[in-house]
C-alpha cells in the first residue's frame, strides 16, 4: 500500500475523493493537507475558520498538515512554501497523494508537475457533476455553501444546504459542484465522520477582488458565511 496523503480542502468534493480513496485497497491515507491564510487564520478560498478545521479534521480521524501562508502570497510564495512541506512528506515517505478536482485540465496539469515523485491521485475525474453531487447526498453526506461569486451565483444562496432543492433552483450556467470557482462549501456531517461537526451560523460578509485582466478598476464581490464553532463544543 502506497503511504498517501490527501488535500483537504473542507468542502464536499473533497469529502467524496476522501470517501472513495480511502476504500482504495493500494493506498494508504494516513495525513490530511490543508493550505490556511495566517493573516485571518482560515482555509485558504473557502474562509473557514481553522477552529472548525481542526473540529472537522478531529472528527474524520487523521493526522492533519496545515500550509500556513500569508495574507496575499505571491505564485512564488506559494510554491515555495508548498514545495517545501511537500518534500518534508517524502521524506516522511508519502509516496502518493489525492485531490477532489473534477475538470479542471490546468489546474491538474500544474498539481501533477509541482508534484514530481508523487503519484496524484484524482477519483472524482471527468464524471458528471450533478450525478456526484446526489451520489453525495445519497451517501449521507451534509454541506452548506460558505462562499460564492457574486456574479455568478445571487447572495442569497450563502448558508444554503446542499439538497435536491438547491441542485433543481441552480441555473443552466452554474455548475452543480461549483467547479468554475461559483461556491464553495463546508462538509460537516458523512460516512467519513465518527460525529457530525457542530456549528453556529454568523454574519455574511461582501468582499470586493479586482476583476483578473480588467484594465478599468472593476471588481468582483464575493460572499463569506462565517461559521462560528458551536458553544460547549
Amino acid at each position: 500500500m502506497k503511504k498517501t496523503y490527501f488535500n483537504w480542502s473542507s468542502g464536499k468534493d473533497s469529502a467524496l475523493a476522501l470517501y472513495y480513496l480511502l476504500q482504495d485497497e493500494n493506498l494508504h491515507i494516513d495525513r490530511l493537507l490543508t493550505s490556511v491564510n495566517t493573516h485571518y487564520d482560515r482555509v485558504s478560498m473557502h474562509g473557514l475558520r481553522r477552529s472548525l478545521l481542526e473540529s472537522q479534521v478531529k472528527a474524520i480521524g487523521l493526522p492533519h498538515t496545515t500550509i500556513d501562508l500569508p495574507q496575499n502570497p505571491t505564485m512564488e510564495e506559494y510554491q515555495k512554501m508548498m514545495t517545501s512541506v511537500v518534500d518534508k512528506l517524502k521524506k516522511e515517505g508519502y509516496k502518493a497523494c489525492g485531490f477532489g478536482d473534477i475538470f479542471l485540465e490546468d489546474l491538474r496539469t500544474y498539481r501533477e508537475e509541482q508534484l514530481e515523485g508523487i503519484q496524484c491521485y484524482f477519483p472524482l475525474w471527468k464524471k458528471n457533476t450533478k450525478e456526484l453531487l446526489e451520489e453525495f447526498l445519497a451517501l449521507g453526506f451534509r454541506t452548506i455553501l460558505v462562499s460564492l461569486n457574486g456574479e455568478q451565483l445571487d447572495p442569497s444562496f450563502l448558508g444554503r444546504e446542499i439538497d435536491q432543492n438547491f441542485i433543481n433552483e441552480l441555473l443552466e450556467n452554474v455548475d452543480p459542484c461549483g467547479e468554475n470557482g461559483e461556491f464553495h462549501t463546508f462538509c460537516y456531517d458523512g460516512p467519513i465522520f465518527s460525529k457530525p461537526v457542530a456549528f453556529e451560523i454568523g454574519e455574511k460578509i461582501k468582499r470586493s477582488y479586482p476583476k483578473p485582466n480588467a484594465m478599468d478598476g472593476e471588481t468582483i464581490d464575493y460572499w463569506f458565511l462565517d461559521l462560528l464553532p458551536a458553544k460547549g463544543e
